[in-house]
């Protein structure tokens, strides 16, 4: 295997990035839905699993680097969790309550 990092490498080749922990960073209590990402997510045909799933193993998506601080800290101290998603051309936020009981998906314009 050469060590370049050419277009053709997979993800599975790269060193630089640890691989993903075998268990969430916290729960996600009771996931509801706002009444517009509902629909829009059943417009399109799309399971919100794979993105709760990142949202709860640490892939924020789209967020500043002040706010994936913001989420790291609570992670580790309690406090509320945000990941934005650009799913089907749609911002999407996911919430998680600094208390862990309920997780939320919702359009900005919704909060």
């Amino acid at each position: 295997m050469s060590s370049n990092n050419s277009a053709s490498s997979t993800p599975d080749d790269r060193t630089d990035v640890p691989p993903p922990p075998s268990w969430p960073f916290f729960p996600l209590g009771r996931v509801v839905a706002t009444r517009g990402v509902a629909l829009h997510l059943e417009r399109h045909g799309i399971d919100a699993v794979s993105y709760l799933r990142m949202h709860a193993w640490g892939d924020w998506g789209a967020i500043p680097p002040e706010d994936a601080e913001a989420n790291r800290q609570a992670v580790a101290h309690g406090g509320r969790i945000l990941s934005s998603y650009s799913i089907a051309n749609e911002r999407v936020w996911i919430i998680t309550e600094a208390d862990r009981s309920v997780t939320t998906l919702l359009l900005p314009e919704e909060y």
